[in-house]
């Protein structure tokens, strides 16, 4: 049996190509300016209220540990989690 790509799935193929690639540039902008805040907030701690940590916990929580610890710069992964509970 031969597998022939349909027009509509070439079409929707590059589509999503697309799509990951606007997605990996905002988040590679996210990162490099959460890096630059934290390089400019130097050791010192940073204070969140508690509606700022449900919010950086709902988030976190989606991601699994592996994808958390390449994506946190301002927390580590264990005070995300210690957060959740």
């Amino acid at each position: 049996m031969k597998f022939v790509l349909q027009q509509w799935q070439l079409i929707l193929i590059i589509l999503a190509i697309w799509v990951n690639r606007q997605q990996q540039e905002v988040i590679e902008y996210l990162y490099t300016k959460n890096t630059v805040l934290k390089n400019k907030c130097g050791k010192k701690r940073i204070l969140l209220t508690d509606e700022q940590r449900r919010c950086v916990v709902a988030k976190g929580k989606i991601l699994c540990r592996k994808q958390l610890t390449q994506v946190c710069t301002l927390f580590t992964t264990d005070t995300i989690r210690r957060w959740h509970r």
